[in-house]
């Protein structure tokens, strides 16, 4: 089983597992139109749908074989509120490998917090759970998105999965050198 200690702080965020009381806060994520017209899956509909969300992201605090996801909540340190969404899925398929999933609130956009927390995530990934490969994908019109992938230094690559989605990879190689 590999779990963090949390939090984990940054300069400005603390990434930790998700609690009841985010519920608000994740729905507003989930379901702000400047986010879920870049998803590839239907955004939760109503509260009763982002709670449900928030039972599966409750439960996702850890990771402990393929197939498994850790979903992270990310905060501001001054004000305690969520701001953000972070998921890191171990492939069940490539044991070696997995795929970042970041989510923040627009209000939130453009300040470099998710540069902050996906850096700590990517950390995560390869220096805590010895991933050799983290894979992130993007709607072509996300273009905050693909940005944000490319100034970690993940490198755009053919995508595997969709036609039309930019695909982004990083080896454990290129973090070590990064």
């Amino acid at each position: 089983m590999l779990q963090p200690t949390y939090p984990i702080r940054t300069a400005r965020l603390a990434l930790r597992p998700f609690k009841r009381g985010d519920l608000a806060a994740l729905h507003a994520i989930h379901s702000h139109p400047d986010v879920t017209r870049h998803l590839g899956w239907a955004p939760p509909g109503n509260r009763a749908e982002s709670a449900r969300l928030l039972d599966t992201k409750i439960a996702q605090s850890e990771l402990a074989e393929p197939g498994q996801a850790l979903a992270l909540g990310v905060e501001l340190i001054t004000s305690r509120e969520l701001i953000g969404d972070l998921s890191l899925r171990w492939y069940a398929e490539d044991k070696d490998s997995g795929e970042i999933l970041v989510l923040f609130h627009p209000r939130h956009h453009g300040r470099g917090y998710a540069a902050e927390a996906t850096t700590e995530l990517l950390r995560l990934a390869f220096d805590s759970f010895g991933l050799e490969r983290v894979h992130g994908y993007c709607d072509p019109g996300n273009i905050a998105s693909a940005s944000l992938m490319e100034g970690l230094g993940l490198r755009r690559e053919p995508s595997a999965r969709h036609d039309g989605e930019l695909a982004y990879a990083m080896s454990a190689g290129e973090w070590k050198r990064g």
